[in-house]
């Protein structure tokens, strides 16, 4: 069991940062893949990054590859999801997820992933 809560969001001109995080409670953090999905107004919930347990490999949807950045720390629990070049179609509830896996998986379906944040909300001005 893990309960997740994410911060960081807000509003940002196209163009520029933000960087969401992602707090998690529970003693076997290190054993979930975790994501971040992603569901703009009137769509459908959408991958957008993913990251081992260990954190050595991670995996981006391409609409956000050389722009976003997946990143944890298990000593604290976290992960990370650096956004930069923030574009208005990048306006939408961010969501982290966790999902207990082997080895290197990471998940990248809203259904593989058990355990969701409430969400955080990114709107990004033109």
């Amino acid at each position: 069991q893990v309960s997740l809560v994410e911060s960081g969001g807000g509003l940002v001109q196209a163009g520029g940062s933000l960087r969401l995080s992602c707090a998690a409670s529970g003693r076997t953090f290190k054993s979930f893949a975790m994501g971040w999905f992603r569901q703009p107004p009137g769509k459908d919930r959408e991958f957008v990054a993913a990251i081992s347990r260990s954190g050595g490999t991670t995996d981006y949807a391409e609409s956000v590859k050389g722009r976003f950045t997946i990143s944890r720390d298990n000593a604290k629990n976290t992960v990370d999801l650096q956004m930069s070049s923030l574009r208005p179609e990048d306006t939408a509830a961010y969501y982290c997820a966790a999902a207990q896996t082997y080895s290197t998986y990471k998940p990248k379906k809203p259904k593989e992933y058990p355990y969701w944040g409430q969400g955080t909300q990114v709107t990004v001005s033109s």
